[in-house]
């Protein structure tokens, strides 16, 4: 019996602090709202309390947390002020999910806000989308928009965003991720989510993202960076040293070792390391990886203004496959 209290005592005592950080943080997100601030604020209640996707802005004017009307609404969105920059310092200030006993694992995409009909809205892109199946990609106009997430494990589907931001058609993709990286990293080590004996923060980026190049610019930050690549792409090894009783060889030194082409599996060497082991749902689940491997850079794109000699970026090349996907279809080989 006395167990079954101290149970309900601590469940009831978590439930309280859970309720005050709900409530603070609507102190700090009422804060962020300028011009128009309580009509904003309750559009933002009606939005999350809404039963099922939106679908038009005035519909939220029939949400029960919504006490204005229509005109209200409009003219909070036509001239209301967020303080945005305020906004990420709060988020960032909130307790940070995490994974892998504690370490902060931040992922990086873009999702399209499609605007295809909306012929007069300005800096539209296109935007990649699937069809009915993943062979169909489709482009359709609309607003790119990429996020920056906290990870947690554990079956979920919870993320905790952090960031979000616009991407406009005459930016360079590569330097907004890394801009927005460094400034997501920036607040959460002022918000004291990251000291300095702690792993360095996990960024994982799916494929389309320049991880070489992000991991070159981000070099001084405390993280690392992992990445989806492509399954035709070639690297190279690192040059090993000569032995210590042969002559240095004479002219200029090499500065890549031999290549390895994903697709062509007779021209990998001997992995670092290899693992593998039966799953219920997946088969058998094999992860081989190189150590010291860079891709052969060229002054091109991102590194076209680059003064100098192009520097060497090493990473550790991965290789995960498993036997067959969930209702015995076939898998490929996933490089990291």
């Amino acid at each position: 019996m006395n167990s079954l209290h101290l149970a309900d005592g601590v469940e009831k005592s978590l439930t309280a602090e859970a309720v005050d950080r709900l409530w603070g943080f609507r102190g700090e997100l009422y804060g962020c709202l300028g011009r128009r601030a309580d009509e904003l604020f309750e559009l933002t209640d009606a939005l999350l309390c809404a039963d099922g996707p939106v679908s038009s802005l005035v519909g939220l004017c029939l949400a029960p947390e919504h006490r204005r009307g229509h005109g209200a609404l409009y003219d909070a969105v036509n001239v209301g002020r967020v303080d945005v920059e305020r906004l990420r310092r709060v988020l960032a200030c909130l307790p940070l999910a995490r994974m892998f006993g504690g370490r902060t694992v931040l992922a990086v995409d873009a999702t399209p806000w499609l605007r295809p009909d909306a012929e007069t809205s300005p800096e539209r892109l296109f935007c990649h989308v699937y069809g009915r199946t993943r062979e169909s990609d489709q482009f359709l106009p609309g607003w790119p928009y990429q996020l920056v997430a906290a990870l947690e494990s554990g079956p979920t589907s919870w993320t905790a965003l952090l960031d979000a931001r616009r991407l406009h058609p005459a930016e360079d993709a590569t330097a907004v991720t890394a801009e927005q990286l460094r400034a997501v990293v920036e607040r959460l080590r002022a918000a004291g989510h990251w000291q300095p004996g702690d792993p360095p923060m996990l960024v994982v980026l799916d494929a389309g993202y320049d991880v070489c190049r992000l991991a070159f610019v981000l070099a001084d930050l405390p993280v690392q960076l992992i990445g989806r690549i492509r399954a035709d792409r070639v690297m190279l090894t690192a040059v090993a040293p000569p032995p210590p009783d042969r002559r240095q060889p004479t002219g200029r030194p090499r500065r890549h070792g031999a290549v390895l082409t994903l697709a062509d599996p007779g021209s990998w060497p001997a992995p670092s390391t290899e693992s593998a082991r039966e799953t219920a749902r997946y088969g058998r689940a094999q992860a081989l990886s190189w150590d010291r491997m860079h891709p052969r850079l060229s002054h091109r794109g991102a590194w076209a203004a680059h003064p100098g000699r192009l520097p060497i970026v090493e990473g550790t090349l991965i290789r995960l496959q498993v036997e067959h996907l969930p209702g015995q279809r076939a898998a490929k080989p996933v490089w990291l």
